[in-house]
């Protein structure tokens, strides 16, 4: 009789656990739709201000100080290669 007590102790436990594992799944799938969403939106914001930014530069670099290149090529390639950075770190500190 005591050893049918403890199984049933053990599988209450067991029971209530993964109900707990459960519910947080559920939890988690919520704030993950949210978290999706509001990481594509950094992800896509952290790339086009740089390069927006960088394409400004420029254009007044050209306007200025005009050279045998693009200036509005060259610093538009760099803000799009910066916001990439920025974004891929973002991204990998955010899964951690």
């Amino acid at each position: 009789m005591e050893d049918q007590k403890h199984k049933s102790g053990d599988f209450s436990r067991i029971i209530l656990a993964k109900e707990k594992q459960k519910l947080n799944a559920l939890n988690e799938k919520k704030k993950s739709e949210w978290f999706g969403l509001g990481m594509f939106g950094m992800v896509g914001w952290s790339i086009t201000v740089p390069t927006f930014l960088g394409t400004l530069g420029g254009i007044w670099l050209d306007k200025n100080y005009p050279q045998t290149f693009s200036w509005t090529i060259t610093c538009l390639i760099v803000g799009l290669v910066t916001g990439c950075v920025i974004a891929w770190n973002w991204v990998i500190k955010e899964n951690k």
